[in-house]
């Protein structure tokens, strides 16, 4: 896969070790690519702490409206957590941390749009990127499974974001099966984990794509639905009303004002007279 003529490093990124940071100023996107493949692009400390600093980054960056979450390689999306390079967590159990926290736009309070492109393997951890991302596509040979039960391990941190996805019913069947079912692209469809299936060939211009149509609409508008939509999750019905009908009161004047920057700045100019 080759990138995008627009997409260049950015001198608001440092030059991370685990993942590949590149904005496309012309569209307003910026991708962050998961760089490990030779480890199947699975986590280690590293990759999670790479990953905070890009998204609080990401956050204040103003060049950029939506991001495409992507991973190098051809056979994993990601494997989760690298289980032969130790993590790492304090000696007292009450101050171990989730690695999901470090991994997820929301828990940094990034409300840009997260188009998230899945290819081969997603499995354990790597439903730490898909249950945070805000449009999610996949390959035709992607794969989703949870290899946690199989391997002796109690799946609990990533099912919980996936039942907001896909419910309690394919939720179970997923952490419970383990390493014996594989769910491939048309399930991953049908039951609305991913959104759309392209080739492989098609999969990071089709991201970046969504993202473009995303970024290219009134940044404004488009945060405050992420946050209202994603806040409303840990809220009753009428409590998320009450605080969507706040965010629409705050956001709307702001949004249109900014829709009509754009217009004015798309219309043609008539030439002077003088």
């Amino acid at each position: 896969m080759t990138e995008s003529p627009e997409s260049a490093a950015h001198s608001a990124y440092p030059d991370y070790t685990t993942i590949l940071i590149e904005v496309d100023a012309a569209d307003k996107v910026v991708t962050l690519t998961l760089n490990r493949p030779e480890r199947l692009n699975a986590f280690d400390r590293t990759m999670c702490e790479e990953v905070r600093d890009a998204w609080h980054r990401i956050k204040l960056d103003d060049s950029v409206n939506a991001v495409v979450l992507r991973a190098a390689g051809e056979r994993a999306f990601s494997a989760g957590l690298d289980i032969k390079k130790p993590y790492g967590q304090p000696e007292g159990i009450w101050h171990h941390e989730d690695p999901g926290e470090a991994l997820s736009p929301k828990w940094q309070k990034m409300w840009k749009p997260v188009v998230c492109a899945v290819q081969g393997m997603c499995t354990a951890g790597a439903f730490y990127f898909v249950n945070e991302a805000d449009v999610v596509i996949c390959s035709e040979e992607a794969t989703f499974f949870d290899s946690h039960v199989s391997a002796g391990l109690v799946c609990a941190l990533e099912p919980i974001g996936l039942m907001r996805r896909v419910g309690l019913g394919e939720t179970l069947r997923i952490a419970l099966m383990g390493n014996d079912e594989r769910v491939g692209a048309p399930t991953a469809l049908r039951i609305g984990l991913v959104s759309e299936i392209v080739t492989r060939e098609q999969l990071w211009p089709r991201a970046h794509a969504i993202a473009a149509a995303i970024a290219a609409k009134p940044p404004t508008a488009t945060q405050g639905t992420v946050k209202a939509i994603w806040e409303s999750l840990d809220k009753p019905y009428r409590a998320a009303l009450d605080q969507g009908l706040i965010y629409t009161r705050l956001g709307n004047p702001i949004a249109k004002a900014e829709l009509a920057a754009d217009e004015r700045r798309a219309a043609p100019t008539e030439p002077r007279i003088r």
